[in-house]
């Protein structure tokens, strides 16, 4: 699980991670036999009894350094992606974060541009909100609304779907279940685990080679395993 991809010395929430360090810890993937792939194509892999040389790679929030900075990462390991974009709040920044610093987000166009480099497109909602805590209007907007805006837009179903601050219960679950999605991405959903509430490893700045190695040991320990997945 990757945010935004820049200049992290400003950075209260962790959520970035330099060019260099993104660069640097797709290579461990791939010098161990790893490659970083789109959810869509990892979870076909899965549904084929194969893929345990692939790893998810997800980007939440749509941040536009995601064009300038990650795709370049990507092409140079000869990785894929999916990329959570906010359809609500197109060209806009993250005004979601109170502390900052503000990071512009991606427009209609970078989406695209995104897509066009064969990265999967996914929602992550209309406009960032809590979806344990939205009403159902709400609700709606921010799963079914979004996907619709999101396949007008790049013209391409959309499968795939992320919680906003990785918060997710068996009400925003199905709410996404019955806009269309094929799976959602979360954190760590404990009881909720499965193909609408797919835990992540969080990886930021500072996580070295050292610490990856530990972060995917203690993943297969703390998070259960998915079934049909």
């Amino acid at each position: 699980m990757y945010h935004s991809v820049g200049d992290a010395t400003d950075d209260p929430y962790r959520v970035t991670v330099t060019p260099g360090r993104l660069s640097a810890q797709l290579g461990w993937l791939r010098r161990r036999g790893l490659r970083g792939v789109s959810m869509a194509e990892l979870l076909a892999a899965r549904a084929r009894g194969e893929g345990r040389d692939l790893v998810g790679l997800t980007f939440d929030d749509g941040y536009a350094d995601f064009v300038e900075h990650a795709l370049p990462c990507l092409r140079r390991w000869g990785c894929g992606a999916t990329l959570f974009v906010l359809p609500g709040r197109l060209g806009g920044v993250n005004a979601w974060d109170p502390l900052g610093p503000r990071k512009p987000l991606l427009t209609a166009d970078g989406i695209r541009h995104a897509a066009a480099e064969g990265v999967e497109i996914g929602s992550h909602g209309l406009t960032h909100v809590d979806l344990t805590r939205a009403g159902d209007a709400a609700l709606s907007a921010e799963t079914a609304e979004s996907r619709a805006l999101l396949t007008e837009l790049t013209g391409a179903p959309v499968a795939g779907f992320c919680y906003p601050y990785g918060t997710v219960d068996a009400r925003a679950a199905e709410a996404v279940r019955s806009a269309g999605y094929g799976y959602a991405c979360a954190i760590d959903p404990g009881p909720l685990t499965g193909p609408y509430a797919l835990p992540r490893v969080h990886v930021g700045q500072h996580d070295t080679s050292v610490r990856l190695l530990l972060k995917t040991r203690l993943h297969r320990l703390r998070r259960r395993p998915v079934a049909g997945v």
